[in-house]
């Protein structure tokens, strides 16, 4: 087993004996049978027109309320490895007498090759961050209210993230 898969950099906040399931299924070679079972296609949404359109639509049913977002685009300098999935970004700007914030989400172009519960995942954290700034009991209510299966999907993303630190290779071709 390689020093990745005993570190199991994505899933150190877990505990140790899911960390345990992990490391046997890496060392029987299941866990890429596992992920492509569970989730069997990629998306479509490769543009970032796409993806605006995409995010504005979850945004519109869940966060009706929320601020407007300038700009949503995926980027290829958001690297993985320094645990940026996507990024929430704010400008606060004085305009005449009024504040005004400008809201930017920036997905990892990593994200346009994996299943849409993925996509979803890291979206809707991000449009939680338009509500809920920190990382607390408040922001995962809101992202569990925006996608019930949001804890679920983001434990099998850690596990395609670990399956790529790994073997180095994706699910999906």
């Amino acid at each position: 087993m390689t020093q990745a898969a005993q570190e199991l950099t994505y899933l150190k906040a877990y505990p140790d004996h899911l960390q345990d399931q992990v490391k046997l299924l890496i060392k029987n070679g299941q866990l890429t049978t596992l992920l492509q079972k569970k989730y069997n296609k990629v998306h479509e949404i490769r543009t970032d027109k796409a993806l605006y359109e995409y995010v504005q639509g979850i945004k519109n049913i869940s966060l009706r309320n929320g601020e407007q977002i300038s700009k949503i685009v995926y980027d290829n300098k958001l690297h993985v490895i320094k645990n940026a999935l996507g990024t929430h970004t704010y400008i606060s700007r004085v305009q005449g007498g009024k504040l005004k914030a400008k809201h930017e989400i920036r997905i990892a172009s990593l994200f346009k090759q994996v299943p849409e519960e993925f996509l979803k995942m890291i979206v809707v954290h991000e449009l939680a961050h338009l509500k809920e700034k920190e990382h607390d009991k408040a922001f995962y209510k809101l992202c569990s209210y925006m996608e019930p299966n949001y804890h679920q999907y983001e434990l099998d993303l850690r596990l395609y993230l670990t399956q790529m630190e790994v073997f180095g290779d994706t699910v999906w071709d």
